[in-house]
């Protein structure tokens, strides 16, 4: 059975507003129920939960163990989400009964709403009763309604849009999509897009991600197609999302996506309300003022989502949920939409504009690799560096051209990025080429052996002229130097034949490069030791048993010190 209600006629009606100022820190003034607001969106457009407010909701101690039934609506803002919630609140309170709408001449009351062109409800509102109600089974479920911020608003993001409308669905058991008058492609897409970006903050898992997703077609004029109500909106909905063969391939996309999201879909054709809900400011939601085929159907939708049978207990991964677990599901959900862990969503401008750009980017930086590979690529000859220099900078200059020269959305200013992108890309790319022109030098190849045949010999010559004359000390240093340059040069030789041990193998050219390239004996030693410092881990491998060694040496030292 639901909670009885509790002196709900005192409640604030519309413009009533300071009924609904509560915060999170404070008890209720006075023990009434009223929608608190859980998910906060800051001026910065960053969010914020009201862990507070939720632990007081979700951890009572009548529901915390109980599995969970979340119902939300969401969709464009004003239109009629917070209004629709209502009357949902006056069901729960009174589904016992055929006349659960109540007095005709009472004010609709509870989440906050009122007509106008300008946005009611921000971020995410739970209604602070959560209801206990009997399953046909006998077991007793909790059923939490939240109402949403609705989407595209003038003062939103549309990652804020994104973020709500997916974060409502992750939590919800069952998600009312709201949509006026008729189900457009720009809906289908926008569902696409929401739910894609709720998928992203989502475990992976084999199962459909999502449950059960209700479109809500409110102001529907054409009942002499599809009739009012769930027969003829679910007629409707299969042609809408039907699949065809002749279909865009993305059109087919956006269909078969919202069908790989949600276990089950389903539609509901509702009336306009009438002239009056729709035109007098001073309306309050009584029903004598509300056309007699919209409270029809009204009383036909309200039970076919709320009633018993109906309701679907939230499901995570196929473990049905309790509110406690809820609870720290929301947690975990709005940590990730606080981080930057997933991509920014987009509008179609921006999308379309960084395509646009890219593809320049990516057609002047084909110029350039193309225009390249004729002047020194494959198999084209060694080209002096200065030759290559000045080359390239022509190339480069005909490529950033080439970008400057397509026609770009988004303006000179949003290029200028992309226009530095391929700059930096095309800097990159020429050092490769500087590296692949370098190897076609026979000098160059052959520097390493050259430099260690000239050490060898010039050891060599030395080690016979101090053993000659006698300093037995200096000929014993040279031809200790003479076999390291010899084991050096068969280990070059062996790296470059068999491709192993290709880390040893740069620095031994390094050590090489030092020596040739240095001016002076002095500087080739300081370049060698540097090499050698940074490279020691390769020393160690190489020698395993000198590392001990030289360790204890370190430690004499240190002592003598």
């Amino acid at each position: 059975m639901a909670k009885p209600r509790q002196n709900r006629d005192s409640w604030g009606s519309f413009g009533d507003k300071n009924v609904y100022d509560w915060s999170s820190e404070e008890e209720e003034p006075d023990g009434r129920a009223r929608p608190i607001q859980v998910l906060l969106v800051k001026d910065d457009h960053t969010f914020e939960l009201d862990e507070a407010a939720l632990n007081r909701i979700l951890l009572a101690e009548e529901v915390r163990d109980r599995e969970v039934v979340a119902i939300s609506v969401a969709g464009a803002f004003r239109k009629g989400k917070s209004f629709l919630m209502d009357f949902m609140l006056r069901y729960m309170y009174n589904h016992t009964t055929d006349d659960w709408l109540g007095d005709s001449d009472e004010p609709l009351t509870g989440f906050s709403w009122r007509g106008g062109s300008e946005r009611e409800t921000t971020g995410i509102q739970i209604w602070s009763e959560v209801f206990l109600v009997d399953k046909p089974d006998g077991k007793k479920v909790a059923v939490l309604l939240m109402d949403t911020q609705g989407t595209f608003d003038s003062q939103s993001t549309l990652r804020d849009s994104a973020t709500v409308f997916a974060l409502s669905t992750m939590i919800s058991s069952m998600q009312v999509y709201n949509i006026s008058q008729n189900v457009q492609e720009d809906d289908l897409q926008h569902l696409q897009l929401f739910t894609e970006y709720g998928r992203l903050a989502m475990e992976e898992t084999f199962l459909k991600p999502f449950q059960s997703m209700i479109f809500l077609i409110r102001d529907w004029s054409f009942p002499y197609e599809f009739s009012y109500g769930q027969e003829g909106g679910m007629k409707f909905l299969e042609k809408r999302l039907k699949i065809s063969e002749n279909q865009h391939e993305e059109l087919q996309n956006v269909r078969k996506h919202i069908h790989s999201c949600f276990t089950n879909i389903s539609c509901f054709l509702l009336p306009h309300p009438g002239l009056k809900v729709a035109t007098n400011p001073h309306f309050d939601g009584r029903i004598r003022e509300i056309d007699g085929e919209f409270i029809s159907n009204l009383k036909l939708l309200v039970p076919w989502l709320l009633s018993p049978r109906s309701i679907d207990v939230k499901e995570i991964n196929g473990s049905r949920i309790t509110c406690r677990g809820l609870l720290e599901y929301f947690k975990a959900y709005i940590k990730i939409y606080q981080g930057e862990e997933l991509p920014h969503p987009k509008s179609m401008l921006q999308a379309t504009a960084e395509a646009n750009n890219l593809a320049a980017v990516a057609a002047a930086k084909d110029l350039y690799n193309k225009k390249m590979e004729e002047v020194c690529g494959g198999d084209r000859p060694f080209l002096a560096p200065v030759e290559l220099q000045a080359r390239h900078g022509v190339i480069r200059e005909e490529s950033l051209q080439v970008f400057r020269g397509v026609k770009k959305m988004g303006g000179e200013e949003f290029s200028r990025r992309y226009l530095l992108q391929l700059e930096g890309e095309i800097d990159e790319v020429f050092v490769q080429y500087i590296k692949h022109n370098d190897s076609k030098n026979i000098f160059h190849a052959a520097r390493t052996p050259a430099t260690l045949f000239v050490v060898i010999f010039v050891m060599y010559v030395a080690a016979g002229i101090t053993g000659f004359v006698g300093v037995d000390v200096i000929a014993s240093l040279c031809n200790m130097v003479l076999g390291l340059a010899l084991i050096t040069l068969c280990t070059w030789a062996y790296i470059r034949y068999s491709g192993e041990y290709r880390e040893l193998g740069a620095v031994i050219d390094q050590v090489a490069g030092a020596l040739w390239d240095q001016g002076s004996t002095n500087e080739a030693i300081h370049k060698l030791y540097s090499v050698a410092a940074s490279h020691r881990h390769l020393y160690h491998q190489a020698f395993p048993g000198a590392a001990p060694a030289e360790e204890a040496a370190g430690e004499r030292s240190k002592k003598k010190n």
